[in-house]
């Protein structure tokens, strides 16, 4: 038993000699590979090329410790650091004026996208104002537009939908049912109460389009689209305005004929489109008046200068704005449909 255990230690001590008797030809060959705890790097400016001059353990082994501050290592040099630091800026001193290039085909266009356009401008979603330009209800600049990725430019192009315009900037639309007693200004210095009460809220500076008298109630338009706003209230284009008014009857039978043919005021003849009764209670009359001229109290002059003083007038329609179920006091927003059907009016 005992002559068995030394074989093994012998074993174990011949395994040891050739060991050393390889790395002893090894060496007197090729230089041996370092293992991994004898290699040294090259690290800063004052390491040689049997690595670092100073230091021990892994510091020496790898230098100065990552995180800027030295345990042990080399320390970097007060220059080496500012030369880093001035290559570094030079590398990101552009980095901001630098231009990415485009990524999408059409992006070096101009304008906006059409369906971005609409959907803006309250003609649904995206999708759905893809569909419209699907179905050749759009156009730009009188070309009907049938594919997808058209570019506008809101502030010159002119874009319909279903022949009509498209309000493509920032404009606000607002019909208001004056009540009696408000006056027509957005401002009153007399601290009366005025339509400007009425959009306190409103980031956007609105006026008012044309005038209604103090005690005449009805639909009055607020926008901040000055050109619409001039259009509508100028004789040229001959806007009409349509109202109803109390009077006191009996009326005769020509009277519509009458005020058709003109009636004489002081300030020239002034004439109705159109003329009928739609109420007759006793000797109470409604009667609607439809008339394109502005004048200033022009219904109420018309029908006293026949003989009809007006008791109540309510402005029922501007041009195709109606008042409809419309109470007095409320404030609403043009529909798309109902800002085209105004451009339209006045050619634009």
């Amino acid at each position: 038993m005992r002559s068995s255990g030394s074989g093994k230690s012998g074993g174990r001590g011949n395994h040891r000699g050739a060991g050393n008797n390889r790395d002893q030809k090894q060496g007197q060959g090729r230089p041996r590979k370092p293992r991994p705890e004898e290699r040294r790097y090259d690290v800063g400016p004052g390491a040689t090329k049997d690595g670092p001059k100073a230091g021990r353990g892994g510091a020496a082994r790898g230098g100065a410790r990552p995180g800027g501050r030295d345990r042990g290592g080399p320390a970097r040099s007060r220059e080496y650091e500012t030369r880093m630091e001035e290559r570094n800026r030079e590398r990101y001193a552009g980095r901001k004026e630098v231009k990415l290039p485009k990524t999408f085909p059409g992006a070096e266009q101009e304008g906006e996208r059409l369906q971005k356009v609409l959907a803006r401008a309250g003609y649904g979603s995206r999708r759905a104002c893809e569909e419209l330009i699907d179905q050749a209800r759009v156009e730009v600049n009188g070309e009907i537009v049938t594919e997808q990725g058209k570019r506008v430019d809101p502030e010159k192009d002119e874009v319909k939908v279903d022949g009509l315009t498209v309000a493509t900037q920032s404009y606000q639309f607002f019909s208001l049912n004056k009540p009696a007693g408000v006056v027509s200004t957005m401002e009153d210095p007399e601290g009366r109460q005025c339509l400007g009460d009425y959009v306190t809220n409103r980031e956007t500076r609105l006026f008012h389009v044309g005038r209604l008298d103090t005690e005449t109630e009805g639909v009055i338009l607020l926008t901040n689209h000055g050109e619409l706003a001039h259009r509508l209230t100028h004789p040229k284009y001959g806007v009409k305005k349509t109202y109803l008014a109390h009077i006191v009857g009996p009326i005769p039978r020509d009277l519509g004929k009458r005020l058709k043919d003109g009636i004489q005021l002081e300030d020239g003849y002034a004439r109705a489109d159109h003329f009928r009764v739609v109420e007759q209670t006793g000797k109470n009359y409604l009667v609607e008046v439809t008339l394109h001229e502005g004048r200033k109290h022009i219904v109420r002059r018309m029908l006293a200068e026949a003989g009809f003083p007006v008791d109540k007038l309510v402005r029922t329609a501007f041009g195709p704005i109606t008042l409809g179920d419309q109470k007095s006091g409320w404030l609403r927003r043009l529909s798309n449909t109902e800002v085209g059907m105004l451009m339209k009016e006045v050619d634009l």
